[in-house]
């Protein structure tokens, strides 16, 4: 199958950008969900993608060489992709082999349009592997990629985390056990740290891998008495190892995760308040060395930027309120459509309103086992810096 592409998208497409949207297909072709097909501009073949005219996003390109779409083809991508992230195809265990390199049990093998793979997301705990199939094609493929990975990596188990983005695709949610058998719990090891999470209930694909180096990094600044915002399950406070950790928290299931992390790492003076943070800052009086905010996304798409930019400032503002002289403040969002830019920005305003200087001291991203290709801006997702209050 053969689809025109309007010259817009064909300037996108030299570039190496791998999304065609509805309105840059000449004519939107009547076929199945996820079909394959060639992309075509002033006859003149562009690149192959899947199709979908249920879908905003109605191609996603899989190769910018004309090839065959078949398991030799994703054999050899996913192959490609644990290469890249240092895996031994020497070793008895491959997977082995990967926990070396990352200090840790657990990483992303597969990150969709950054392995050159849309739609198709692997985690690996252990030797469990927990997958996302977040497009119709690649969904189309499940039998074949599920064939390969057992292949390749042997795994104990492979679990089926559903998505909401697979509704934009005209797909059902499902989560199941696709091979094998899958740990319902299973304990994270992370350089020296231990967190229990659940494979099968747990958020994304179980935990929130992409920020196990920034983990590190911040907590190194930890001394006296930290504060971790949106502390999800603990990871950053639990880190820090200060001498006294409040963890902030609107999720009950999560701060009883808090509470087994701090149980598994030895942690005994740290507090944990169920409450929504913005509602928490307005009565904080106790100062800190260290504050970490990694909220949820407030704004998933520009149209939300401004209401999130406004929670933003509020959040920054009475955070420096409670910062020691010298203390650190370090701010992550995980939305493209608030980048550093926009944190640096934010924190300088902030600081004008309290009377006080900021130095940068780290730019944060996500670890590189979530690739950020140049080419494909949106996968850098997660951004951060760590700034000092001088």
């Amino acid at each position: 199958m053969k689809v025109e592409i309007s010259k817009e998208a064909f300037q996108k497409l030299k570039k190496r950008f791998p999304w065609v949207y509805k309105n840059e297909l000449v004519n939107v072709p009547d076929c199945d969900k996820g079909s394959v097909a060639d992309l075509i501009y002033n006859g003149e073949y562009v690149a192959t993608a899947f199709i979908n005219p249920l879908s905003k996003i109605s191609a996603r390109v899989i190769s910018f060489e004309k090839t065959q779409i078949e398991r030799e083809f994703f054999y050899e991508r996913i192959k490609k992709a644990l290469k890249n992230r240092g895996a031994d195809f020497n070793s008895k265990n491959i997977m082995l082999s990967l926990e070396k390199k990352f200090h840790s049990n657990s990483l992303r093998l597969i990150h969709s349009e950054a392995d050159f793979l849309p739609g198709l997301i692997v985690d690996k705990y252990g030797d469990n592997l927990a997958v996302s199939f977040t497009t119709a094609g690649m969904d189309n493929f499940k039998g074949v990629i599920i064939e390969i990975l057992i292949d390749l990596l042997n795994p104990k188990g492979i679990y089926e985390k559903g998505d909401k983005i697979r509704q934009k695709e005209g797909l059902e949610i499902i989560n199941e056990t696709l091979f094998g058998n899958v740990d319902d719990k299973f304990l994270i090891i992370e350089n020296d740290k231990k967190f229990l999470t659940n494979l099968k209930e747990g958020q994304k694909t179980g935990f929130f891998l992409d920020q196990r180096k920034n983990r590190k990094t911040v907590g190194e600044y930890g001394n006296k008495k930290t504060l971790d915002l949106f502390s999800n399950a603990g990871g950053f406070g639990i880190y820090a190892n200060a001498h006294f950790t409040k963890f902030v928290e609107i999720s009950a299931l999560a701060c009883s995760q808090i509470e087994k992390n701090c149980e598994l790492n030895n942690i005994s003076n740290y507090e944990i308040i169920k409450a929504d943070v913005f509602k928490f800052l307005e009565n904080e009086k106790e100062k800190y060395d260290l504050i970490i905010i990694d909220p949820p996304a407030f704004a998933k798409n520009k149209k939300a930027k401004r209401g999130a930019l406004k929670g933003w400032k509020y959040l920054i503002v009475n955070s420096l309120n409670i910062l020691e002289n010298n203390g650190y403040l370090a701010l992550f969002s995980c939305s493209n459509a608030i980048n550093s830019k926009d944190l640096l920005d934010l924190a300088l305003s902030s600081s004008i309103i309290n009377k006080c200087n900021l130095e940068v001291v780290e730019f944060l991203k996500q670890d590189v086992d979530h690739p950020y290709i140049l080419n494909i801006p949106n996968s850098l997702y997660l951004t951060g810096v760590l700034l000092r209050r001088v």
